[in-house]
């Protein structure tokens, strides 16, 4: 046998060797290997989530996961004290874009400590907003989100604001955000809390997304399958393949689900309905 025959074989024996083992040979590869029913054993639900959530974000774009321009919290810089206070508190941020004449000119980024500070040690003065302002960050909607979470890291700043090709703003992004791409939704004491997350409204329910599996079988007495998805929303998105718009819909395991609430990055509320009286009878 000559060397170029041994190389032949070798090169046969690897692959079969990958084949039998199902060694991954790309990232996508990876990713499905981590969705397979053996791994159950070994890791928790929640530890495969963060481990795809890694290997997806090396692959996600600014412009996928960005609070869009028209959802931004921002500070007029020439609004009254009151006006900006009231905004600070409504919405619980920590850190607010603050724009000249439109949502196209960010002149910097104001921290909610820095007001809080001024006010307990200059109480009764007016704030000047533009002496406690820092330098915006601007950042392309093509950047990666891997290539981002470093530079947060490795910065002070924690908000960047997201531009598009012609210098507009697009929207922002947050660590935060970026996060949650990896280890899921991370709410604190400001986001916005249902009472229930199933919800009658006399013919059908109203379910938020964020629903456990189990916690919805429960309540329906259903079967819906929980090996792959924790959630619901999570179960409609892989229904549809995708992220779908508001009002589509989808019918599994003797419901409808229809998409009530989304925006750009996920589903939000389901309007959901019995269905298996109805297929019954057809």
């Amino acid at each position: 046998m000559n060397d170029e025959d041994s190389k032949v074989d070798e090169s046969l024996i690897l692959r079969v060797k990958r084949m039998i083992i199902s060694e991954p040979d790309s990232r996508d590869s990876l990713i499905e290997l981590l969705d397979e029913k053996r791994w159950k054993s070994v890791l928790e639900k929640h530890e495969q989530r963060m481990l795809k959530g890694v290997l997806q974000v090396s692959q996600q774009q600014v412009r996928e996961v960005m609070v869009p321009r028209s959802q931004m919290v921002v500070l007029e810089r020439e609004a009254p004290m009151e006006e900006l206070l009231q905004a600070i508190v409504k919405s619980g941020h920590s850190r607010f874009p603050v724009i000249g004449e439109d949502r196209d000119e960010v002149v910097g980024i104001l921290l909610a400590k820095d007001v809080l500070r001024f006010f307990v040690e200059s109480p009764g003065e007016t704030l000047d907003v533009t002496g406690f302002l820092r330098s915006a960050t601007f950042i392309p909607e093509s950047k990666r989100l891997d290539t981002l979470l470093q530079e947060f890291r490795s910065g002070r700043n924690h908000m960047a604001i997201v531009v598009d090709e012609y210098g507009g703003t697009s929207g922002l992004l947050t660590i935060e955000d970026v996060l949650e791409e990896i280890v899921g939704e991370i709410d604190d004491e400001h986001d916005p809390q249902e009472a229930e997350h199933i919800q009658e409204q006399g013919s059908h329910w109203n379910v938020m997304a964020l629903t456990r599996i189990d916690e919805f079988n429960e309540y329906f007495s259903a079967d819906l399958d929980d090996d792959d998805y924790e959630t619901v929303g999570g179960l409609v998105m892989r229904e549809f393949g995708r992220l779908p718009r508001r009002g589509e819909s989808v019918r599994r395991g003797g419901f409808e689900f229809k998409v009530a609430q989304a925006d750009r990055r996920r589903i939000h509320r389901l309007e959901v309905t019995r269905t298996e009286v109805a297929e019954t009878s057809e």
